[in-house]
């Protein structure tokens, strides 16, 4: 039996930009959340889906409190080519979104993480 824990909804999104230049990247990313679970069972995907209105790629991803997303996103980095990521949250959800994108012309919208 699994003990009941409180988590979160958060959004992970690979930018179109990003996807546009490694387009191989959405395959790797799906790899390694699913080799995630595997490690810590209490982090799951709920949910795949393109975003059409912005080319994004996202995955709703229900986050245990006691893990840091940013300690999951650092060791992406270490699998996909150059990027970086920033939180940011919208008015339609009040989830966390945090978004991977190329490394040029993003400081301007880097949130503190």
């Amino acid at each position: 039996m699994e003990s009941e824990t409180t988590s979160t909804m958060t959004e992970l999104r690979l930018s179109y930009r990003y996807i546009k230049a490694h387009p191989w990247v959405v395959t790797a990313v799906n790899g390694f959340l699913s080799a995630y679970f595997m490690e810590q069972p209490s982090f799951r995907v709920q949910r795949h889906f393109d975003e059409l209105e912005s080319g994004m790629h996202v995955w709703v991803c229900d986050v245990p409190n006691t893990m840091k997303m940013t300690t999951l996103l650092r060791r992406l980095q270490s699998d996909i080519p150059p990027c970086r990521y920033h939180l940011t949250t919208t008015a339609q959800t009040d989830r966390p979104q945090y978004v991977i994108d190329s490394m040029d012309d993003i400081s301007d919208r880097t949130t503190s993480a």
